[in-house]
This record gives structure tokens, sequence and C-alpha cells, in this order.
């Protein structure tokens, strides 16, 4: 006997285990993403989710690395980090191989992230992103079907323009209207823009008081429209939008309180907001960030891409009501009518999967009836019991389990059926 307390079923606070029917329900957001993002001719890569600390401290956003990382110290007593983001390791990716790489390059990451974050709705501590990133072509197109990519997810998932709002900006627009109001470029600058992006957390007193510290308002040349320079480029994001709504992208707005956090973007920044009060909270987000690939040498090269989270994107298809279809395990479940049935059974099966068809076969003692159940259970589609009399006769009595119907056909025509 011992005294020892049993070990806690716990996960990890903020971090998530993933039984079958939770798993398939991700692997449906993922395998849905990679059939519209190869329609767009993008590949997929990876990476290792620890890199160097140094990565994201040089040119990131100052709440995650101070706040937010998994930063530990090796046994070598070298400083690593669990990713919180993709676009450095990107970057650095790109770097590594940048003179044997084809360009322009459209290239997509799923996988886990971790940011050490305060625990609410819509914000884990592990969750799975997707980033989706062009490299290699100037401000221009290039953003223009980041923007229209970020629509047709969405759209591909289900949802309708009225379900979501684009909202766009421009992180040149921002620094020339600091320019223009006196701003000095520096700390100052950047704790300007990073008040203005955390106002949608903040209650209206808690903003207008923070704001006190700022005797400049660049947000007000803006507005004015006095400054040519300001003024062409608020122009050129209007004119962003406009081509968007040519191209059928009718729901992206102009709004000047997207910053973004990260400190590497230098042109166009988006965000996708939810329109449901219900779940009112940014989707989407992303930009251009062409000095990022600088950090490693060389020259620099234009990049432009978002990224999305699960939690968000199941967040917004449940307010809305759109359902995740999961695929079934199996295509049909081989069913034996005794155990002395197993050694034909096994052989149809084995038949079947040479014909590509998924087969979920009983191994355990339990009555058709069970079975039969057991198929529905799991939501497989086909059932068919194979034993002595199935061997001998070469015919197999075909059930759909969604309408219970039967049909006898022959073995070899099994396989097809199925999978029509």
């Amino acid at each position: 006997m011992t005294d020892r307390q049993p070990l806690s079923t716990e996960p990890y606070k903020g971090v998530r285990d993933f039984y079958p029917a939770d798993w398939g329900k991700m692997q449906a957001l993922f395998n849905r993403t990679r059939e519209l993002l190869a329609s767009y001719g993008y590949e997929e890569y990876n990476a290792s989710p620890l890199e160097r600390a140094e990565l994201y401290e040089s040119k990131g956003n100052e709440e995650i690395v101070n706040e937010q990382t998994y930063t530990f110290t090796d046994r070598g007593d070298r400083r690593v980090t669990l990713r919180p983001e993709m676009t450095p390791s990107l970057a650095r990716m790109v770097a590594a191989k940048r003179r044997e790489l084809t360009y322009p390059l459209r290239w997509f990451s799923i996988g886990n992230r971790f940011r050490y974050e305060r625990m609410q709705k819509g914000r884990l501590r592990e969750f799975y992103q997707t980033d989706i990133d062009l490299v290699g072509l100037p401000e221009g197109e290039a953003d223009l079907e980041m923007v229209t990519l970020a629509h047709d997810l969405l759209i591909a998932f289900g949802a309708s323009e009225a379900d979501f709002s684009i909202h766009v900006n421009s992180r040149k627009l921002l620094r020339l209207a600091s320019e223009v109001a006196g701003l000095a470029e520096g700390e100052h600058a950047r704790h300007y823009w990073q008040l203005i992006d955390r106002k949608s957390k903040m209650s209206k007193e808690e903003f207008e008081s923070a704001r006190k510290e700022f005797t400049a308002d660049p947000l007000a040349v803006i507005e004015a429209g006095t400054d040519a320079g300001v003024a062409a480029e608020k122009a050129r994001l209007e004119s962003f939008i406009e081509t968007l709504k040519a191209r059928s992208v009718g729901n992206a707005v102009l709004d000047l309180d997207v910053v973004r956090g990260f400190d590497y973007y230098t042109g166009t920044v988006f965000e996708i907001f939810d329109t449901n009060p219900e779940n009112a909270r940014s989707l989407f987000g992303g930009g251009r960030y062409d000095g990022l690939v600088t950090l490693f040498g060389g020259d620099p090269i234009p990049a432009v891409g978002f990224a999305f989270g699960d939690v968000t994107l199941m967040d917004f298809l449940t307010t809305h009501g759109y359902a995740v279809h999961i695929a079934a395990s199996a295509d049909i479940y081989v069913g034996t009518p005794s155990p002395e049935d197993l050694p034909a059974a096994r052989s149809f099966a084995d038949e079947l999967r040479k014909s590509g068809v998924r087969v979920f076969m009983n191994l355990a003692e339990k009555s058709l009836g069970d079975q039969v159940k057991e198929a529905v259970k799991r939501g497989i589609p086909y059932f068919a019991a194979f034993g002595k009399n199935e061997a001998e006769t070469g015919t197999v009595r075909l059930k759909t389990l969604a309408t219970s119907s039967e049909e006898e056909i022959p073995r070899g025509e099994v396989a097809a059926r199925v999978m029509h």
C-alpha cells in the first residue's frame, strides 16, 4: 500500500486534450483551410516550436515578449522560447535560403503556438494557428490577395459578408502622421500606437486618461487631411478598399484604430471582426512586414501575411450556427456473426482496404445487433456482416445505416458502392 495521492487527470492550465471527436473537428477546420489555400497555390511548411529567445526580443511585441512568452534556459545555457507566433520563424527560414528559393513564395503553416495569457473567452495558453504569407512581391496586388484570401476563407466555412467586417489601416500612414504631429520617432511614438492598439480593450475613461500623456495627436492630422504625404497615403488606402469592393469583397472599411501590435509591420495592416455582439472580437489579423528578413542580414524582402487561431474561428462558427462536419472514422463496419467467422471477415476487410476503403472490423464477441449499434454510434455509414455464408455465396448484405435500408450485392462491388 502507498499513501501517494493519485496524479491529476487535468491538463496544464490553458491547454486542451483532444479526444478523437475533438481532434476530428480540428482536422475538419484544418482540411477545409488547406483546400482553399491549395486553390490559391499556397504550399504548406513547418518548423520546430522551439526558437532562440532573441528571435522574438529583437523585433516583437513588448507585451508578448515580456509577459506572455514561455522562455527558459536549456541545459546548454541557451535561452529558448516556445513560439508565440510563426512570422519570425518564416523570416528566419527565408533568410537561410534566400538565394535558393523561387519567388514569390506562397506559404502557409498550421501548428500550435504558446502564450502565457490571462485566461478568457477565445484565449488559451496553447492554441493552433494558421499563418499565411506571400513573400517577394511589393505592396499592391499581394496585399489585395491577402485580404481577399482572408475574406474567402470565412466564406468557405459558410459565413456571409454580414457576419464579419474587414478593417484596414496603414502603418506607413500612422508613421507619417506621427512625424507631422511632432510625435518623436522611437519609444514615445511606439507607446502612442500601442495605446491605440489597446483602445478596444479599455474603457473610455481609461483610454482618455492614458491619452493625456501625449500632447501630439496624429489621428487628428489624418482626419484634417492637410499634409500632402498623409493625404496621399490615406487616399491610397481608400483606393485599396474600393478595389476590394470591385473584386467582390464588399465588407472592407478604413479603421484608423487598427494598429497591429507587432513592431515589424511596415505598410498595410488589417483585422477581421465578428459583427455579432455576442462574439465582438478580432478573428484574423495581419499586414505587410517588408523589413523583418533584414534582421538576419542582406537586403529586405517584401512580404505580407495574416494569421488566425482555431479558438477564435470555432467561436465565430459556433456563434453564427455554422456546423463543422467531421468525416467518419471509417467507410464501412465489417461485422462478424460469430468468433469463428473472424478469418473470413478479416480476408474480406483486407480485400476492401486494398481497394482504398477505410474498414472498421469487429474483433469482440457481441451480437450483430450490438455491432450495428456500435457502427451507428461511431458515425460509420455502412455495415456488412461477413461470415461462412457470405464467403460461400460471394454476396454481401450491405446496410446503409442512415436509412436502415439493405441490399444484397456481389462482394466485389462493395468497395465501389461505399466509396461512390
